[in-house]
């Protein structure tokens, strides 16, 4: 059991900006890494939910948005060595030397495949070097490196399931997830405490920002305070605000989950704002951020890390809705009351990228999961027999998931057909502003 912890720890990373982006600048910057000559041209492929996601994201320390300027600056600037953190020293004169490169021409992104299967090319073109680097399955997991055909780093499968996936959580049940937040000695889940650092101060940088006008709103909407005796309210808005600057992106890390600095933190933030409203002790908070996780991550193993569906309202919600049961005090029947609540419920949001209308689904996640655990405690819950639940509660996390991948791959590529024919548009938004 100890090796859930394990999953933990290695699935925790700080990300700045909405993940996708950030791994696209780290492809291009190790590709361009393997060259002292300066870029003449870069290409970029991307399977659909890495393309879909960092559309019209904002990219951090800039107010530039999109799949090219990300490239781009990762070419320009990104220190490969930083991880998600790729993009933490760029400069002004970085953001404008990028913009350059993409209106001369000389940046090219397509989609390589409508798969759920976490994909990145570069390949960046100087005077006499051709250097190509490729990440598969996780963010940060760069798999190839090729420089002028000679192959320098190439990951073979069974590398590549062992570094995206060490063992399998589908191995365990949801009762070994729910006795092992319960039970493992709270000193060895200090190091969570980081997530809420780093989230907490995400939401307070959309404070300070203006252009972070929900942030404000959710702020009057809990009488002008963090911190009210409202936990919907409280909740929305460090869920809010955190997720507000994150997909615009103010420079400021997000403690990540799943490859997702969303997912990370709709399984944290509305459990602090309980945590502050209901006086729980810390305790209490960590183990719930355990199950949280656990239950995320789990769900994520079926779905995929990208898909069709909004994995950050669906998976990550049904994780922080079935820990809030838990810090109440809700035995293992309660959360999987929850668990059933939320399946009857939230399935089926689609992700329509990263970008300003995640706030949105990260507000309707939350007011889910409340009702959702309310329910719960007090009994009540939508039967197995229907919908996609069922007795079984992992069986019913598998349902979840397969509903994303493979079951909405056709609205995957409808959702990328609407996204690319407004991009007459948005391409000159995505460069220019």
């Amino acid at each position: 059991m100890k090796a859930l912890l394990e999953w933990i720890r290695k699935d925790m990373k700080p990300a700045l900006g909405v993940t996708e982006p950030a791994a696209i600048a780290l492809a291009c910057a190790a590709a361009r890494a393997m060259t002292e000559e300066p870029a003449e041209c870069l290409l970029v492929r991307e399977n659909s939910g890495i393309y879909k996601n960092a559309f019209t994201c904002g990219i951090p320390g800039t107010d530039k948005i999109g799949n090219e300027f990300a490239a781009a600056l990762g070419c320009v600037a990104g220190d490969k060595e930083k991880g998600l953190l790729v993009l933490e020293e760029i400069s002004d004169a970085d953001v404008e030397a990028a913009k350059r490169f993409i209106e001369d021409g000389k940046v090219k992104v397509e989609v390589s495949q409508i798969s759920s299967e976490l994909f990145i090319y570069a390949c960046v073109r100087t005077e006499h070097d051709c250097c190509e680097a490729e990440i598969r399955g996780q963010h940060t997991n760069i798999c190839r490196l090729v420089k002028n055909g000679r192959v320098l780093l190439e990951k073979k499968t069974r590398e590549l399931e062992e570094t995206a996936r060490p063992g399998s959580l589908t191995d365990y049940t949801m009762e070994e997830f729910f006795r092992f937040a319960k039970e493992t000695p709270v000193e060895d889940l200090y190091f969570i405490r980081e997530a809420y650092r780093v989230n907490l101060e995400l939401a307070k940088a959309a404070l300070t920002s203006e252009r972070c006008t929900l942030t404000k709103s959710l702020l009057a909407f809990n009488g002008g305070t963090d911190v009210s005796g409202d936990l919907r309210a409280t909740a929305r808005f460090f869920a809010g605000a955190a997720s507000e600057a994150r997909v615009l992106g103010l420079d400021k890390p997000a403690m990540s989950i799943t490859g997702s600095g969303n997912h990370g933190i709709i399984c944290t933030m509305p459990l602090y704002a309980m945590y502050r409203v209901e006086h729980h002790s810390e305790e209490s908070l960590l183990r719930a951020t355990v199950l949280s996780y656990l239950i995320t991550m789990y769900m994520k193993e079926y779905s995929g890390k990208l898909s069709a569906f909004c994995g950050c309202a669906v998976a990550a919600g049904t994780g922080m809705a079935c820990a809030m049961t838990f810090m109440r005090g809700g035995g293992f029947e309660e959360v999987l009351a929850t668990l059933n609540n939320m399946a009857a419920s939230i399935v089926g949001m689609i992700c329509t990228g990263g970008n300003h209308a995640c706030c949105m689904k990260v507000l309707a996640a939350v007011d889910t999961a409340v009702t959702s655990t309310e329910l719960a405690l007090s009994g009540k819950c939508i039967s197995p027999e229907h919908g996609v639940a069922d007795v079984c509660p992992e069986k019913t996390m598998q349902n979840i998931g397969l509903i994303a991948y493979p079951g909405m791959t056709e609205t995957e590529r409808v959702i990328l057909e609407i996204m690319q024919n407004k991009k007459g548009g948005a391409k000159g938004h995505e460069e220019t502003d």
